[in-house]
């Protein structure tokens, strides 16, 4: 079943989630510095969500089946090659120069807002900058993309032609999800592909769009603990996501941040 929004008392809710989730983005930045733990990131994220917008960290004890034990914490925290699913951790203390993927998922009213931001904790490496910007500049392409009648291959053309153009390469194993009253549903989105391919778009849809761009190759592995992603070369990796509306005439951004010149 296709995620998708039915009336405008839904469309309120979605866009009211994913308002919260954006402003814990808005939020954390200023704490992204060198000598800070990710386990901090995540008391502060945790305290926001919780305390000050009543809402639901989803992250929180989140589980993918029987063999996959629950997320221990409110937020992902991904730093450098860390590809996404990041777990905080007191003993992950950011160094000067560290990329860092913050993901915030929150659940109000029964609707998520899903979004992911990258930071930099001091002065990154030219690479890193150039990773970073890149990445974020593939997750654009891909939101022009969308509009009804369009297509999913079309959304991932234009984030792997963007990606590999500037020398990097897209990760194939994850993806964007439809997501609104559920945290992971059908569409899935997938970063790469054909133009006029995969499933039509149809206003009212909503699912999250969130390129994971490595600077080295794509091949990636989990490691022991159920969850954390890394490249398999080590190589930087870096990634930002917002949740999307489809409507008549393109999308509409539900995640949108202050600083960004885009719908919604």
């Amino acid at each position: 079943m296709v995620a998708r929004l039915i009336n405008e008392d839904e469309i309120a809710r979605m866009r009211e989630a994913g308002r919260l989730a954006a402003s814990v983005l808005e939020m954390i930045g200023e704490h992204v510095v060198p000598g800070v733990s990710t386990e901090h990131l995540n008391e502060l994220c945790h305290h926001m969500i919780v305390d000050e917008l009543d809402c639901i960290p989803a992250p929180l004890n989140y589980t993918n089946g029987p063999d996959t034990p629950p997320f221990p914490k409110s937020i992902c925290t991904s730093v450098n090659h860390v590809v996404c699913h990041g777990i905080p951790s007191e003993k992950k203390i950011l160094k000067k120069g560290d990329i860092v993927n913050i993901d915030v998922t929150v659940i109000r009213d029964g609707f998520h807002g899903d979004t992911s931001k990258m930071y930099f904790a001091g002065e990154p490496t030219v690479l890193a900058e150039r990773l970073v910007r890149v990445t974020q500049e593939c997750l654009y392409r891909g939101i022009e993309a969308v509009r009804a009648g369009a297509r999913l291959g079309d959304i991932g053309h234009a984030i792997q032609s963007h990606a590999e153009a500037n020398h990097f390469s897209v990760v194939r194993e994850f993806c964007g999800h439809g997501i609104g009253r559920r945290f992971h549903d059908e569409p899935q989105v997938v970063h790469y592909g054909r133009p006029n391919t995969g499933m039509v778009l149809e206003e009212g849809m909503t699912f999250t769009i969130e390129p994971m761009i490595n600077a080295g190759k794509r091949h990636v592995r989990i490691l022991p603990d159920h969850w954390t992603v890394v490249t398999k070369d080590h190589k930087l990796s870096a990634q930002w996501e917002h949740t999307i509306l489809v409507t008549t005439t393109g999308a509409e951004v539900l995640t949108r941040r202050a600083e960004e010149s885009l719908p919604g």
